[in-house]
C-alpha cells in the first residue's frame, strides 16, 4: 500500500508542481481554485476522450503504430496521437472558457490551458507508472523530465493563441495557431521518439534533435508567458 502511494505521488508532482508555477506567473489577478481544479479535471477527463479515439484510427488501420518507417511513425505522430490530444484538449478548453466571467487577462488563456494540459498530462503519468510497475522509477523520471513539460508547453502554445483570439482583432491564420501550432509540437515531439524506437542506429542523432527540439519549446514558451504578462501590465497601466 505504502509503494502505492509512492508512485502516484511520482506521477502526480510534476504536474502539480507546474500548476503551481504557471498560477504564480498570474501575478495581478489568481483565478479561483474552484476554476483551475475545474480546468484540471476537464484535463484529466479528455484523456478518456483521446484514448477511445486512439484506438478507432488504430482498429480502422488509418495509422499504424507498428510501422517500422520513419513516414508511417511520423504519420502516427501526428495523426494517430498529436491531433487527437490537442483536439481534446482544446475542446474542454472551449468548453471551460467560452463563458468564464474570470476570464479576463491575457495570460489567463495560459493558465487555463496549463491546468488542462496538465490535467491530461497527471492522467497520462498515473497510467503509464502503473503499467510499468516493475522500472516505474526510471519511467516516472523519464516523463518528469520530458513528457509532462512537454504537454505544459504544448498547453502553453495553445492558452497563447486563446488569449490573442479572445482579446485582440487577430487574422484567420493566427486563429488557427490555437490548434495546429499545438499540434505541431506535439507532433514533432512524438514522432521523434517513435522513429528513435524503430531506428536503433540512429538514435543518438534523433535523441540529440530531440534535446533540442525541448530546449527551443522551453525557451518559446517563457517567451509567450512573458509577453502576456508584459500585454496584461500594459493594458492595467492603460486603464488606470
Amino acid at each position: 500500500m505504502a509503494n502505492f502511494y509512492i508512485i502516484l505521488l511520482a506521477a502526480l508532482a510534476p504536474a502539480l508542481i507546474l500548476c503551481w508555477y504557471i498560477y504564480r506567473r498570474d501575478k495581478y489577478q489568481h483565478e479561483p481554485i474552484k476554476m483551475l481544479l475545474l480546468a484540471f479535471f476537464l484535463g484529466v477527463l479528455s484523456t478518456e476522450m483521446a484514448a477511445p479515439l486512439e484506438q478507432m484510427v488504430a482498429f480502422l488501420g488509418l495509422v499504424n503504430p507498428s510501422s517500422t518507417s520513419w513516414l508511417g511513425q511520423i504519420w502516427h505522430a501526428f495523426v494517430g496521437v498529436a491531433v487527437i490530444e490537442e483536439g481534446a484538449k482544446l475542446l474542454v478548453l472551449w468548453i471551460l472558457l467560452r463563458r468564464n466571467k474570470y476570464f479576463d487577462e491575457m495570460i489567463d488563456g495560459v493558465v487555463y490551458a496549463a491546468m488542462v494540459g496538465l490535467g491530461f498530462a497527471a492522467a497520462e503519468n498515473v497510467m503509464y507508472l502503473f503499467s510499468n510497475i516493475d522500472s516505474w522509477q526510471s519511467v516516472a523520471i523519464g516523463r518528469a523530465i520530458f513528457s509532462v513539460p512537454a504537454h505544459f508547453m504544448f498547453a502553453v502554445a495553445m492558452g497563447y493563441y486563446y488569449s490573442r483570439n479572445h482579446f485582440l482583432m487577430v487574422s484567420a491564420s493566427d486563429r488557427r495557431k490555437v490548434f495546429t501550432v499545438p499540434v505541431l509540437l506535439h507532433g514533432i515531439f512524438d514522432a521523434l521518439l517513435m522513429i528513435a524506437n524503430v531506428s536503433p542506429a540512429m538514435q543518438g542523432v534523433l535523441f540529440l534533435c530531440f534535446i533540442v527540439v525541448c530546449v527551443v519549446m522551453y525557451r518559446l514558451s517563457l517567451k509567450k508567458i512573458n509577453e502576456l504578462i508584459k500585454d496584461d501590465e500594459l493594458f492595467r497601466n492603460l486603464n488606470i
